[in-house]
């Protein structure tokens, strides 16, 4: 599927590239608009920023709100730019309000004022009901635009009351039941209405088990319940019970990608809106800072090999072979590592099993360790023709990969607890660790032995 979306973009890509060249601009907006608004924005976000403005130039009107809010926030806040403040107000026309609440923060504070005054009341106190939740809680990515029916009511009334409405609100599968106080009390689903005896009222035949979510809980949390219940949508609540909205799953998807995303992004130091198009400049900035504290990591090593010139300078060998304790070291604890990573981030890792894991992460890195020592060994052994030589290294080798192997477990669990993100901090700290620790295992044995 992702390879014939890949190969969809680069066709898209390539025909606009004719057209444009051709000189055929009508042609090409034609070809632009007739795609989703999701393709659009793929396909901005596929494209070098010279030419990123030329094809927004072509995105039609009533097009440009639905893609700026599905592209990432740093080519986003570039789009911004160029755009006037109508066009920028004009853009929130028909948004949801989650959509909007997202929207609304990237804008200048003299747009948000004036989007704030476009909206009627209604809308804006459903707006700033959102606004008033962090962006990464339930409550911020909830959408206020819910339908509720009251318990006494009878499945008929609901059905005329349904019948009324010009249409229902985008992925409704269930109704809300609340009270006239806004209490949620359950949901009643479409398929119940659909199937029951219309006579019947709705406490006959909603549901009151329903998983609520409380407007509090962090969008990771609400991830998980999805993925554990396989829900559709869920309502939100506030403290007292009181209705303030819902999430779906396209909400949660977008959720689950961002997570994933900055995983694995972090791990390289950049964040889940870098934009892979973007001019160099910027770009060359960002990534600076994480090369700058490699820079300190790699200057400490050196700090440790600088302290065994001595034996460097007697034993050539020593120098062939430092970098394979180093790297070995390097891998095993980033494997480690990220499986630890992925564990905190789907709830897995808690107080109550980390002296297992870290167990178990310890034994592994031995029995890799002495497994690896022999091959490395072995070779070394018929390279060099040196015996002392074989045993050095593989000691070496199993001191950094036990030494890896429990700070693959234990830097992820601490910067947790020091509320550092360990996905961007913790892959720095390992490589400083299994550099410094299997460097100075590998030259102060040599020293000990060879010398």
């Amino acid at each position: 599927m992702d390879q014939d979306r890949s190969q969809k973009t680069e066709d898209q890509i390539n025909a606009l590239a004719d057209a444009l060249k051709t000189g055929t601009m009508q042609h090409a907006r034609g070809m632009l608009n007739e795609l989703s608004s999701a393709e659009i924005a793929h396909l901005l976000e596929s494209l070098p920023h010279t030419e990123r403005n030329i094809i927004w130039d072509l995105v039609d009107s009533e097009k440009e709100g639905e893609v700026l809010i599905q592209i990432g926030e740093e080519l986003r806040a570039t789009l911004i730019q160029d755009m006037s403040l109508q066009e920028l107000v004009d853009a929130t026309e028909g948004m949801d309000i989650d959509d909007l609440a997202d929207f609304i923060q990237s804008l200048p504070g003299r747009v948000t004022t004036q989007v704030l005054t476009s909206l009627d009341t209604q809308h804006r106190e459903r707006l700033e009901a959102v606004l008033s939740y962090p962006e990464d809680s339930a409550g911020g990515l909830m959408n206020t635009d819910t339908i509720t029916v009251r318990s006494e009511v009878t499945l008929d009334v609901v059905l005329r009351y349904l019948r009324v409405l010009d249409q229902l609100p985008e992925n409704t599968d269930s109704l809300f039941v609340t009270t006239r106080d806004n209490l949620f009390v359950g949901t009643l689903p479409l398929s119940v209405i659909l199937t029951n005896d219309p006579e019947q009222t709705v406490s006959d035949v909603m549901k009151r088990d329903t998983e609520v979510i409380k407007a509090s809980m962090e969008d990771d949390e609400v991830a998980k319940i999805f993925e554990t219940h396989d829900l559709f949508s869920a309502p939100v609540v506030d403290e007292h019970m009181r209705l303030l909205g819902r999430i779906t799953v396209d909400d949660v998807v977008d959720v689950i990608r961002e997570e994933a995303e900055h995983t694995v992004l972090g791990m390289a130091g950049l964040t889940e809106d870098e934009d892979l198009f973007a001019p160099a400049i910027p770009s060359a900035r960002r990534r600076a800072i994480w090369l700058g504290i490699n820079l300190i990591t790699a200057f400490a090593a050196s700090w440790v090999v600088s302290n065994f010139e001595g034996t460097l300078e007697k034993i050539v060998t020593i120098a062939v072979l430092m970098n394979v304790v180093a790297s070995m070291g390097g891998i095993a604890g980033s494997q480690t590592l990220t499986l630890v990573i992925r564990g905190i981030a789907l709830g897995q890792v808690s107080r109550s099993n980390r002296r297992w894991l870290v167990s178990k992460e310890i034994i592994v890195g031995i029995l890799n360790g002495i497994g690896w020592a022999l091959v490395i060994a072995i070779i070394a052994v018929l390279w060099f023709d040196d015996m002392q030589i074989g045993y050095v290294i593989a000691a070496a080798i199993i001191i950094n990969l036990f030494v890896a192997a429990f700070s693959g477990v234990a830097i992820p669990i601490i910067l947790q607890k020091l509320k550092i993100d360990p996905a961007i901090a913790g892959s720095v700290l390992l490589t400083t660790i299994t550099d410094i620790v299997g460097l100075f295992s590998f030259l102060g044995l040599a020293t000990l032995f060879l010398l």
